[in-house]
């Protein structure tokens, strides 16, 4: 028998039904010679940092650096019926092969191989990688395993991107709270994102507005301005004699520009996209096209290529015709696809670029979701429009004079349309505005315009604009190196797989806030950027970091160099960061000190209210009871400041309209508080006697 296991149910399910596993079993499904199982996220996880002493468990600056001679794992709490039924089955005599079909990526090799570690099997392992759910990409991926060793380098990789997030997380949080006596998370890679975002809104803070003037000439289309004027009747003098007045082209500058198709998407540049013409979150679109992969709609979401291998070539043009039928905004498109512009085997890696499959013209498209229709169709037209003919304009740049005075115009004159005509086609579809663009003017040198009316235009100078998922995405592609172009070897924040779920933890955490469209930090996010060393908050060097981790995935760099650097970092900073000036320790905490509510149940210290939490002042003491609180918001309440102050004068809440998880009805009960000692805070149900 070969054991299948997947990452997810869902997936799981579609891999039985192609292998004829049709026998349903608790936590599996076999036949046909398969088993197929599969975990639920990470089933295994690091220790924490108390489970390798107890002395951790409080948090002070003489046990700092925390580094694990010999680093631990455990089976993580709530996954562990799911991870035992996967113990048994790998240790069943029948089962002789074990394959692995988790998501084929970094993160999906972890989730896999930490139970194949944890559970101590020794079977031979095979890996599934796969681009597509499509039926026949299952197939033909089950037909042409590869050994599992020839991913043990992808491997390392993730479990080095794990354990640095774990040594900078405990040290830098555990350092800088004790030094600040204030609960501050760090995170390797959400900290120089966070660090980005506030950067940007300090320079919007700090920019000071400055007035000028331009003075116009207009006829029909032709609108022509003067350079800056600081003075408005400056501005006014020349709009004065320029009224009624004829002018002429004196310059005309004149290149023809061609711009080419837009490359296939990778996931950031559809999230990029989405976030532009919808509003949606990088997580919305994350979450849609990894529903519609599932159905086997679209190929593999999380990739970070924009092209397809050189062997994609025939059946791209299937899949072009076939899109020319079913896309609504494709009728009547006529247009010679060129797929040879989209194949490029020396720039796909683990993935190839994102595109709908064959299964779309069997889909009814009309039932799926409004969200995952829309990114259906982006990722349509993106197919087609990458296909296309490059767009190409006459550039002119002019010089007009009017009574002595010089006017400047930019204006182009499309030669052919190419791309730009689906493009246009599918915004009018979505009812989305094209970007302002140059008018379309026919102009040449000795041209005379007039009689012309004139005005003058007040503008002020503009500060940089606050992030949107759109630019953040693009600057964490970056590091905020907005320099790079598109052949340098991008050193950026995270990966396409984790960015969307970075900006999510920001926000979550009360770093970020989301005000419409932007991207803004809060007081709780400016204060830990301010107090934290460059090298923490630094996304050039978190970058490094992650430029190290793909080299360790393509076995050229080692796993011992990349952790033995972020150990000495660590060391560095301890021994940097002994002790904090009292004046800036005063202004820190005058910026970051929540209100206090009340007394804390294990050692007597305030317990203040934080953005996402009320936390004991004590720093040595970890009690806390977060305002999300899962088991609150179970039975329909959560903890906000009057509950949270009734808790810890009292103990417990009585409540007459919980809410029922399996009915929805209300229910009356007693919500008792029960604090451990150590870790989590925990709640008791207590239900009044009849």
């Amino acid at each position: 028998m070969k054991l299948v296991i997947a990452e997810k149910p869902s997936v799981a399910m579609a891999l039985a039904s192609v292998l004829g596993a049709r026998t349903r079993k608790d936590g599996y499904v076999e036949g046909n010679g398969y088993i197929v199982s599969w975990c639920v996220g990470h089933l295994v996880g690091l220790c924490d940092a108390s489970e390798y002493d107890e002395k951790y468990k409080k948090w002070r600056y003489e046990d700092l650096p925390i580094v694990p001679e010999c680093w631990r794992h455990k089976v993580l709490d709530g996954t562990k019926k799911q991870y035992g039924i996967l113990k048994k089955l790998m240790r069943d005599s029948n089962v002789d092969e074990v394959i692995c079909a988790t998501d084929a990526g970094r993160e999906g090799e972890l989730i896999f191989r930490l139970v194949y570690e944890q559970t101590g099997c020794k079977k031979p392992m095979k890996r599934l990688w796969i681009s597509s759910m499509e039926e026949q990409a299952i197939k033909d991926g089950f037909a042409s395993l590869k050994d599992g060793s020839c991913y043990d380098s992808l491997y390392q990789s993730a479990l080095c991107r794990a354990k640095a997030d774990w040594l900078v997380g405990i040290n830098a949080s555990r350092l800088f709270s004790v030094l600040y006596n204030q609960n501050l998370k760090v995170g390797r890679v959400q900290t120089p994102t966070l660090a980005m975002i506030v950067d940007r809104n300090q320079k919007i803070k700090e920019f000071t507005k400055e007035k000028y003037y331009m003075a116009h000439i207009k006829f029909d289309d032709m609108d022509a301005v003067t350079e800056h004027f600081q003075k408005k009747e400056d501005a006014d003098k020349v709009a004065a004699d320029c009224l009624e007045r004829m002018c002429e082209v004196e310059k005309d500058d004149v290149k023809e520009k061609t711009v080419r198709p837009p490359k296939l998407y990778d996931l950031t540049t559809l999230q990029r996209e989405a976030n532009r013409m919808f509003g949606y979150t990088a997580q919305q679109t994350l979450d849609a096209v990894q529903e519609m992969y599932e159905q086997k709609l679209v190929t593999y979401p999380r990739t970070d290529s924009q092209y397809l291998t050189d062997e994609m070539g025939e059946s791209t043009e299937t899949l072009i015709q076939m899109l020319l039928g079913e896309m609504p905004y494709a009728e009547s498109l006529e247009y010679q696809p060129d797929v040879s512009k989209v194949l490029n085997s020396k720039k796909v890696s683990d993935h190839h670029a994102i595109i709908p499959t064959m299964e779309v013209a069997k889909a009814d498209i009309g039932k799926l979701k409004e969200r995952n229709r829309k990114i259906l169709y982006l990722i349509s037209a993106r197919v087609l429009t990458a296909t296309a003919d490059p767009y190409i304009y006459e550039s002119h740049k002019s010089q007009i004079t009017c009574n002595y005075h010089t006017f400047y115009l930019t204006a182009k004159k499309t030669k052919q349309e190419g791309f730009k005509a689906i493009e246009n086609k599918m915004k009018q579809f979505f009812g989305v505005k094209s970007e302002k663009e140059e008018p379309e003017l026919d102009i040449w040198a000795g041209k005379h315009y007039g009689p012309c009316d004139s005005f003058v235009s007040e503008h002020f100078t503009q500060p940089p604009k606050q992030y949107t998922e759109d630019t953040l995405l693009s600057a964490m592609e970056r590091a905020g190196n907005e320099e790079l172009t598109e052949d340098t070897e991008k050193k950026g924040l995270g990966t396409p797989a984790t960015r969307a779920a970075i900006i999510e933890k920001l926000i979550q955490s009360g770093f970020v806030k989301r005000e419409k469209k932007n991207l803004v930090p809060t007081d709780d996010g400016n204060v830990l950027i301010t107090v934290l060393p460059d090298e923490i908050k630094s996304p050039k060097m978190t970058a490094e970091w992650e430029m190290a981790l793909n080299h360790i995935a393509q076995n050229t760099e080692t796993a011992d160099e990349f952790l033995n650097g972020i150990t000495e970092l660590m060391q560095e900073l301890v021994a940097r960061y002994q002790a904090i000036s009292e004046e800036k320790k005063e202004q820190f905490q005058g910026k970051a000190k929540g209100e206090v509510i009340g007394k804390c149940p294990r050692c007597g210290a305030d317990v203040r209210e934080g953005k996402v939490n009320f936390y004991c002042s004590d720093r040595n003491c970890a009690f806390t009871l977060w305002k999300n609180d899962k088991f609150l918001a179970s039975q329909g309440k959560k903890m906000d400041k009057a509950a949270a102050k009734k808790f810890l004068s009292k103990g417990k809440i009585h409540y007459k309209d919980l809410v029922s998880r399996k009915t929805g009805r209300q229910y009356e009960a007693t919500v008792e508080m029960i604090d451990p000692g150590e870790g989590n805070v925990q709640f008791n149900l207590i239900f009044p006697q009849r």
